[in-house]
This record gives structure tokens, sequence and C-alpha cells, in this order.
């Protein structure tokens, strides 16, 4: 387990369970100060469900036997992103199941995005979410890429350039721009290969008459094959980024732990 800081768990504080797709991982700050992070990953057993996997966790893991009472469960799932004024929380299923399938039998959950005049819609295994409510008397429920978003959407009004964001995580990529206040784009691919996301991130890149030499691509996260992709995509656009989580989040300890997702990284750091 790696930590900072000192062995005090304030138990009135919340847990923070990530679920990315292949991935566990269970967090949460020592004090009130973001600076001290308990960060411990967990190696998730393959050919069983993610529900079984997080009720072993639950026996094998010190840090969930500190008598938590109150959790905040961090989804990877697919989403469905809805203008606010057009949400309407009694449709929240139909809109989902109408635009993406496959999680017929799931629970549909949503956090709204006030910054962006969104509502993003999206879907936990049924199992899962009893597992984790059976554990806490308080859960919050939040998707995954909800802090990178916002995030993200704070650093774009540096400069005068449009900017189109690629997020790498749980071998997916998350493709999103913003415009003013809200969405201008944004869409997912099941991807950890180079190529494939050179091919969505150029095509999304034309397809919103981006400028090739004057606006900027950023890249964040886990980027496969890093120097090929960065050095295909300068090939075509000449401002490309990548973000260093160091940097972005001014050193903070929390930014140097190995292997820690981004969008963890900005979950505490919001």
């Amino acid at each position: 387990m790696q930590e900072i800081g000192s062995n005090i768990i304030l138990n009135k504080q919340r847990l923070t369970i990530r679920i990315g797709q292949y991935s566990l991982s269970f967090s949460a700050t020592k004090t009130d100060d973001t600076k001290n992070i308990l960060y411990e990953p967990y190696t998730v057993k393959s050919g069983m469900s993610m529900a079984a996997n997080l009720r072993i966790a639950f026996k094998e893991i010190d840090l969930l036997n500190n008598g938590w009472q109150r959790a905040e469960a961090l989804i990877d799932s697919p989403v469905l992103m809805i203008p606010i004024d057009l949400f309407n929380e009694s449709q929240k299923e139909v809109f989902f199941h109408n635009a993406i399938t496959g999680h017929e039998k799931d629970n549909v959950l949503y956090n709204v995005l006030p910054s962006l005049n969104a509502v993003a819609l999206y879907a936990i295994n049924k199992d899962l979410k009893l597992v984790i409510d059976d554990h806490f008397n308080d859960v919050r429920y939040t998707h995954i890429c909800v802090s990178v978003w916002n995030h993200l959407y704070r650093r774009s009004f540096t400069g005068v350039r449009m900017k189109l964001y690629a997020y790498f995580h749980d071998k997916k990529l998350d493709v999103f721009s913003f415009k003013q206040n809200r969405f201008r784009f944004t869409n997912s691919f099941d991807t950890n290969i180079a190529s494939d996301a050179i091919y969505f991130i150029l095509n999304i890149w034309k397809q919103l008459a981006f400028n090739n030499k004057r606006d900027e691509l950023h890249l964040v996260g886990d980027i496969p094959d890093r120097e090929t992709l960065e050095k295909e995509l300068r090939s075509f656009i000449f401002n490309v980024y990548v973000v260093n989580p160091q940097a972005a989040f001014n050193n903070y300890p929390i930014a140097k732990i190995k292997n820690i997702p981004y969008d963890l990284i900005a979950h505490f750091m919001k």
C-alpha cells in the first residue's frame, strides 16, 4: 500500500472506491488535507465479476476495515450526455437505454454538471451497487470522468485557441471539447492501441473543423505507445501537448503516487 503522512484515518470522511472496467482501487484522505492520501490498488481476479471481486476485497484490504460509514464510488461506464434543460429524471432510463444498449438490467445513475450545462447518464451493475450499498450508510456515485471534465474545462480557458482533449484510461479513450459553458463534443472509444487512437482523434479533429496550425490537442492519462502516438499526431497537428499530472496539480504529493489515475488525482484536488 502506498501512503503519505500519518496513519490516522478519520471515519467521518468518505472512502473513495474507483471501479474501472478492469481495475479496482481504494483511497481516502487521512485528514481534511488532500496532501495526505492513502491509495491502494487491488488486483482484479479474472473470470470473476467486479461485484465478486469487491466482496473479496472487503475481506482482504485493511483500508476497508476502518469503520467507514460514507463512501464515494467512481464508476467507469458508457455515458449519455444530455443538455440540462432537456433532462427529466423520471425519463432517465428511457433516454439511456434508447441510446446505449447492453445495460438493460443495470441501474441508471446520473450526475449533474452545472458548469457545463449537462447531465451525464451512466449505468452500474445491480449486483455491484448492492455490494457497495450493503457496506456503507451513505454512498455517493460519480462517473469516473466527472472530475476530469471539470478540471480540463477550467484549463480550457487558458489562451484563445480551441482545444481538443483525449483522455486515456482503463483501456479506453475519451475525447471531448468545450465551447463557452458546455460540451462541444464528447465520445468514448474502447481501445488502448495507439493506431486506433490516432484514427479516432484525427477524425474528430476533422469533424470539428479544428485548425491544424492554430488549435491545440491535449493528451491526458495512461497514453499507449506514447512516443509513436505523439509523433504521428504531430505530423498532422502542430500544437500537441501531453498533460503532466505533477505540473497540472502543482507537484502535490498525490500526483507523485505511481500509476494513480489522472481522474483520481483530479477527484481529490477538486
